[in-house]
């Protein structure tokens, strides 16, 4: 395929894991900023501000669109080591997926509890990426017909799981907890481990994100790839709407509200921890749609800034949570805490003001790594960043 083509496929992927690490960053300066107003997996609507809640539903795009472009990443990096593809592939995945997790439980849990030793560890959303790239590892080898089942099953019926549950200290406490059901596993006096990202879900995302990748192989007219995206993703919307309207699987149910505005707020309050059904069809489904989006304007200049970030993610994901650590506590130190127990902004609009001021600081720092990077690429460690 042209180098131009290439290029013009895999900006359409860097652009919009850029857009849903932009919303990341959105999400964390709220959790740094803004936590003196919590909110939950689902929201409370009553209680939770319609500026406040639209924000927090932008960030669940981030985490089913990483995963699954991490699978789609896969296959394309197999696909140019040509007959040995699969073999490069699964031993790069187990690989940075060992890395993943060994990064998460050190340098980011760090980041979130400045504790060392650490007495909590939250396993979150780069320890999910590793395991899922672990599993995807021996999974690939799988038929692809036989990969896309194993997919669709582990996200459409992971709920039929969800009144299953394990007392600790029950031998399945600790495995299911790992997979299914998150809590907190007490590894002694004062360690603790939390599974914030139950991982059976999100093997199905990866899975499906890796059989998508021939999709965007070499000889795959645009056009054909822009109809199938097209396809999956207003038929996933389409299948939310459906389940959600019918209200009887695929989530917690919703009720209306006092208001249309909560009621429509409601009716998106979907469930993270794990990702429900209804969660994925309707992040995914918006995720394909975006993706069809940039891959129909190749070098559309507004999409550069998003394909810079998305070239470095896991360098700005250490930087940026550092970055947001430092900066709570010298306003702490110079401010005081002025929401009880807490520095904070005194609404959202400070939450995306700090989060528009912060991405244009970092794109400078974050295109010059993604410019050596992409330069040296003799330097076999940076493939892990």
């Amino acid at each position: 395929m042209p180098a131009q083509a290439t290029t013009t496929r895999l900006g359409a992927i860097d652009s919009l894991r850029g857009l849903v690490i932009v919303f990341m960053l959105l999400d964390h300066v709220r959790e740094t900023f803004f936590l003196h107003q919590q909110v939950t997996d689902p929201m409370v609507v009553a209680e939770t501000p319609p500026d406040l809640f639209f924000s927090r539903l932008l960030a669940h795009l981030c985490a089913p669109v990483f995963v699954f472009l991490t699978g789609l990443s896969a296959f394309l990096y197999g696909s140019r080591h040509g007959d040995a593809g699969r073999a490069a592939a699964s031993a790069f995945l187990f690989k940075r997926g060992l890395f993943l997790v060994l990064l998460e439980v050190t340098v980011v849990n760090f980041a979130w509890t400045f504790q060392f030793p650490p007495a909590k560890v939250f396993l979150q959303v780069i320890w999910v990426i590793g395991l899922s790239m672990i599993a995807l590892s021996a999974l690939l080898w799988l038929p692809r017909r036989a990969l896309i089942a194993m997919g669709v099953v582990l996200v459409a019926g992971h709920n039929l799981l969800d009144t299953l549950h394990f007392p600790a200290g029950h031998p399945m406490y600790v495995p299911w907890a790992v997979l299914h059901d998150r809590g907190w596993i007490e590894l002694s006096e004062s360690l603790r481990l939390r599974t914030s990202y139950p991982l059976l879900p999100w093997i199905g995302v990866i899975a499906l994100g890796y059989a998508a990748g021939p999709w965007f192989g070499t000889g795959v007219d645009a056009a054909q790839r822009q109809r199938r995206l097209l396809g999956w993703g207003l038929g996933l919307i389409a299948g939310f709407m459906v389940l959600r309207t019918l209200n009887f699987y695929g989530d917690k149910p919703w009720v209306s509200g006092e208001t249309g505005l909560q009621t429509l707020m409601g009716f998106v309050n979907i469930t993270k921890y794990p990702p429900s059904l209804l969660f994925i069809a309707l992040t995914l489904g918006i995720g394909l749609l975006l993706l069809r989006a940039f891959d129909r304007r190749p070098g559309a200049a507004w999409l550069r800034p998003l394909a810079v970030f998305g070239a470095a993610p896991m360098f700005f994901y250490v930087l940026h949570l550092y970055l947001l650590k430092f900066l709570y506590l010298g306003a702490e130190a110079i401010w005081g805490r002025n929401h009880g127990g807490y520095f904070g902004f005194d609404g959202m609009g400070g939450v995306w003001l700090c989060t528009l001021v912060l991405a244009v600081a970092l794109y400078p720092v974050v295109k010059s790594f993604a410019a050596f990077k992409a330069r040296r690429r003799d330097l076999a460690w940076l493939k892990y960043l």
